[in-house]
C-alpha cells in the first residue's frame, strides 16, 4: 500500500521542512522532499499542522482499562490501541513495587510480548511496547507516594539481576532512590548492563545525588513529585536535579501533578535538550471516573485525579493532553515542545529503530499537530490511528 502525507511543516526529530511530502509504502516511509506550496496535496492532508514523530512515553503504568503488570496480550493490546489514539507510538511498560514474586512474573509475560510483538496485532493501529521501566521496588520509604512500603527493598545486584533476567534483557530504565545503602553500586551495576537509572522516589540529599550520577545515574523520575523538596542550604536531589546539565528529568505535565509556575522553572533549567515529559498514566486513563487498580491496589478516580489513600496515583494522562499544556504553559515554540516527548525519551533510554523521529526507512508513525500542541491526526503505519 502506497500514500503520501503533506502537511505545512515537518519537525523531523532535528531540523524543520516546510511544505513537506512523505511518501509511504508498506506501513514505512519511502521518501521525503518538499514541495511547492502549489503542488498538489498528499492523501492526507494537513495544511495548517506539523507533521512530527509519534511520541515516546518512558513511564506508564496502563491505560483502557488496563495495567501493564497483567503482562497479557490483552491487556497490552487494549493499552496500545488506546494510546495510538493519543499520538504515541512506542512506550516502556512500567512496573510498581509489589510482591516480588508477583514482579518476576509480570516481568516474563511482558518479556514475551515484546519479543513476539506478533501477539499483540489486532489488525488496528497501536503503540508497542518496547521495553520495560522497574519503577521500585528499590525506592525510599520516606518518599513513597502511594508506592506500598512493604514491598519495597533495599537496592541489591543479586535482585536486580534476577529482574532483569526474568525481562530477559528488556528492561531499559529502572527508578532508584540514591541514598539508600547500596544504590551507588547497583547503578554502576545496573548501567553495566545496559539499563539507564533514573533518580526518584527519593528524600536524597544533594551530595547522595552527585554520587550516584557520578555512578552513572542519567534522568530523574517525575520531578518534583515523591522527591525532597528543594531548600536554600540543602538543595538535595531536586536541587541538583535542575542544575547538572547532563540529567534528563521527566514531568508529569497535567496541572495537578505539577503547577504551571513549576513546568516553567523545570522548562528553563532542562531547557529543550534534557526535559521529558511523562503521563504516569494508571488503568482509568482513558475510562470514566471510579474505582480502577494500580499493580494490585485500588485507585479512586474523579475529576481528573488518581488517588489512592490520599495520595495522588499515577494519573489519567495522555502524552497529547500533555503537550497541549506544556505549550499553553510555557508558550514554548512547538519544534521544542514536541523534543520532550520524542527525540529525548528516545535519547535517553536508547532506542533505535526510528524512535523518535521521522526518517527515511523507518516505520510511518508519526503525529500531526498545530502551533498550540493539539493533537490534528496521529498516524501509524502510514494510516489514521482508529482505521482497521
Amino acid at each position: 500500500m502506497r500514500t503520501t502525507l503533506t502537511a505545512k511543516w515537518l519537525w523531523d526529530g532535528s531540523n524543520l521542512l516546510e511544505n513537506p511530502e512523505i511518501t509511504i509504502e508498506d506501513g514505512r516511509i519511502a521518501s521525503i522532499v518538499g514541495r511547492g506550496p502549489g503542488d498538489a496535496r498528499g492523501k492526507l492532508d494537513f495544511p495548517q499542522a506539523t507533521l512530527a514523530p509519534a511520541f515516546v512515553d518512558v513511564h506508564i503504568h496502563g491505560a483502557a482499562g488496563h495495567d501493564v503488570m497483567e503482562a497479557t496480550p490483552e491487556a497490552l493490546q487494549a493499552v496500545g490501541g488506546f494510546l495510538a489514539t493519543r499520538g504515541t507510538g512506542s512506550y516502556l511498560a512500567t512496573t510498581v513495587t509489589a510482591p516480588l514474586d508477583t514482579t518476576l512474573r509480570a516481568l516474563e509475560g511482558l518479556a514475551r510480548q515484546i519479543a513476539n510483538p506478533e501477539l499483540l496485532e489486532s489488525g488496528k493501529a497501536s503503540a508497542k511496547p518496547v521495553g520495560i521501566h522497574l519503577e521500585g521496588p528499590f525506592l525510599s520509604p520516606k518518599k513513597c507516594g502511594v508506592q506500598p512500603v512493604e514491598h519495597m527493598l533495599a537496592p541489591d545486584i543479586g535482585v536486580f539481576d534476577r529482574l532483569f533476567e526474568a525481562a530477559e534483557g528488556r528492561v531499559r530504565l529502572m527508578t532508584l532512590a540514591p541514598e539508600m545503602p547500596g544504590a551507588v553500586e547497583l547503578t554502576r551495576h545496573a548501567t553495566g548492563r545496559g539499563v539507564r537509572v533514573s533518580l526518584g522516589h527519593s528524600n536524597a540529599t544533594a551530595a547522595e545525588t552527585r554520587a550516584a550520577i557520578e555512578a552513572g545515574a542519567t534522568s530523574a523520575t517525575h520531578t518534583f513529585n515523591a522527591m525532597r523538596a528543594l531548600d536554600h542550604r540543602e538543595p538535595g536531589i531536586l536541587g541538583v536535579v535542575l542544575t547538572t546539565g547532563s540529567v534528563y528529568a521527566e514531568l508529569i505535565c497535567d496541572g495537578i501533578h505539577t503547577a504551571p509556575e513549576l513546568v516553567r522553572l523545570w522548562f528553563s533549567a532542562k531547557g529543550p535538550e534534557r526535559g521529558i515529559l511523562v503521563t504516569d498514566a494508571m488503568s482509568a486513563t482513558g475510562m470514566p471516573d471510579g474505582e480502577y487498580t494500580l499493580g494490585g491496589f485500588q485507585v479512586h478516580v474523579a475529576d481528573g485525579r488518581a488517588m489512592a489513600r490520599g495520595v495522588l496515583a499515577g494519573s489519567v494522562l495522555t502524552l497529547d493532553r500533555a503537550l497541549k499544556n506544556f505549550v499553553e504553559f510555557t508558550g514554548a515554540p512547538i519544534e521544542q515542545a514536541l523534543r520532550l516527548l520524542t527525540t529525548n525519551p528516545a535519547a535517553m533510554t536508547g532506542l533505535g529503530n526510528g524512535a523518535g523521529q521521522v526518517v527515511v526507512g523507518g516505520p510511518a508513525d508519526l503525529v500531526a499537530v498545530n502551533d498550540e500542541g493539539r493533537l490534528v491526526a496521529s498516524i501509524h503505519g502510514g494510516r489514521p490511528a482508529g482505521e482497521a
